[in-house]
């Protein structure tokens, strides 16, 4: 063996166990729950295994259940723009040069590297309508302050602290058991609780450290040139700082909502259990249900599929109108 050929397998073998990993643990199991889209497996034996083409994605397209479930799914996307914002607002402060401004950093940034299940569970104890701190607030203003007085004398009604993680309704007013808006579930419930424990996780997470670090990157020639010009410091941010974070914003957006599409599961599991009656139900915990609760992993299979294309569909009109202007 000469001396490239053993360079040549020295590299081979510092790169086949990553190889191998990716082969075990992510494209053969992909591959395989393509194939398995196509069968009616469900770990059953009283059904017999058996291949059904396209069966599994027909009956989806129909399935209520499915479109309910990505409603959901598309709902919770509604806190994303208000996560951004709040990162990048939350980031132009934490850039200022302050005294002390490296512990603030590190406050703001310190609950995005805990336990996602202690802060689900957190926020399960905060959202209790009897006993949580939210809604003792809450009736405090209402009725210690004397806010129900007001809202009576004006409104000739009072008003009642939300139940949160038990109530279906939905700023949107959306129905329960089909597409739609009713007027009887216009209110706060489960679904918005979800979103606000969001934008607060996602405030000051990695999309704050991102901005951050584009925002310490900037130029400061062309700050200085446009403070010597007399710009006024919204027309700084307008016409300088914005347009340089835009491929910052760019990629945030695309993952933002990628990571929304597959997201919702944790919180459902932890929090919710996919209730009440299906209203903080996703796509993923939809997957997770119908394959390890009903055992169909065919269905379940199909769905994550249709799931992976409508992730790709949204991606590529992302790039398509997102990536136009992007570079300062």
């Amino acid at each position: 063996m000469n001396k490239e050929a053993r360079k040549t397998a020295t590299a081979l073998a510092y790169l086949a166990p990553n190889f191998i990993g990716f082969v075990v643990f992510l494209a053969g199991p992909v591959v395989f729950s393509l194939v398995m889209s196509f069968t009616n497996w469900g770990m059953q034996k009283s059904v017999p295994f058996a291949w059904i083409g396209l069966e599994n994605f027909t009956e989806l397209l129909g399935d209520v259940n499915f479109w309910l479930y990505f409603l959901n799914t598309a709902y919770f996307m509604i806190g994303i723009p208000f996560a951004i914002a709040g990162s990048l607002i939350l980031a132009i402060m934490l850039s200022q040069k302050l005294k002390g401004i490296t512990v603030y950093r590190t406050l703001f940034y310190l609950p995005s590297i805990t336990s996602g299940v202690a802060l689900m569970i957190l926020w399960k104890a905060l959202y209790n309508p009897e006993t949580g701190p939210i809604n003792t607030m809450l009736n405090w203003f209402l009725n210690t302050v004397g806010l129900n007085h007001v809202i009576h004398a004006v409104f000739g009604t009072t008003v009642t602290p939300p139940a949160w993680l038990i109530s279906t309704k939905s700023i949107l007013g959306l129905d329960v058991d089909k597409i739609g808006m009713v007027w009887k579930q216009f209110g706060l419930g489960a679904r918005d609780a979800i979103i606000y424990m969001g934008i607060w996780t996602g405030i000051g997470g990695g999309n704050m450290l991102l901005y951050l670090a584009a925002l310490t990157n900037q130029p400061q020639e062309l700050v200085e040139a446009a403070q010597i010009d007399g710009a006024s410091r919204w027309a700084i941010f307008k016409n300088v700082t914005w347009p340089y974070l835009a491929p910052t914003t760019f990629f945030i957006t695309i993952m933002s909502f990628i990571g929304g599409l597959q997201g919702g599961f944790e919180q459902a599991r932890v929090m919710t259990g996919g209730g009440p009656a299906g209203t903080t139900m996703t796509m993923t915990y939809y997957i997770y249900t119908q394959a390890f609760d009903e055992l169909q992993l065919g269905y379940a299979s199909a769905v994550a599929w249709v799931l992976a294309v409508i992730i790709l569909v949204v991606t590529l009109i992302n790039w398509k109108f997102g990536n136009k202007e992007m570079y300062y």
